[in-house]
């Protein structure tokens, strides 16, 4: 008997990216109130994580690298200066975020920065020596030349 298999590349590759970045997936972005958007870009030297999280507090913020995974929470309170009915419209989000990240074995966790301005958290991850790109030189001449990274 032979048997017929659907396969859905799309479905895969999101699924492989979904685990390469993000260790909590789809399960994450319901755990929290908001979800603040991040941008994630690497260097030679970094991996670099940003967060937009306005409004919230230095204090109400917690970073943490655990197990290859890097845990960004914190909580965006709401302003009571003014009482709730009084407003029109509340479109910002309010509430506590949790955002998790798997971090590749490149990393050193023991090298991590956090640096919070103008409503942007910025975790910078340095890479391990042995991730970094290296420069070789080639020599000019007769022979060959053995190339060591």
């Amino acid at each position: 008997m032979t048997m017929i298999t659907r396969i859905d590349p799309f479905r895969e590759l999101a699924s492989f990216f979904e685990n390469f970045t993000e260790a909590g997936g789809k399960d994450q972005l319901s755990a929290g109130t908001f979800v603040p958007p991040v941008d994630v870009y690497e260097d030679e030297h970094n991996l670099v994580v940003k967060l937009e999280i306005p409004g919230v507090n230095e204090d109400d913020l917690d970073v943490q690298v655990e197990n290859n995974t890097l845990t960004v929470k914190g909580e965006r309170k709401f302003e009571k200066e003014e009482k709730e009915e009084n407003f029109h419209r509340i479109e910002r989000r309010y509430g506590s975020f949790l955002r998790t990240f798997r971090l590749p074995n490149t990393i050193d966790t023991d090298k991590v920065e956090a640096h919070y301005d103008k409503g942007i958290l910025k975790v910078s991850l340095a890479k391990r020596e042995e991730a970094k790109p290296k420069q070789i030189k080639v020599g000019a001449g007769n022979g060959s030349k053995t190339l060591q990274g």
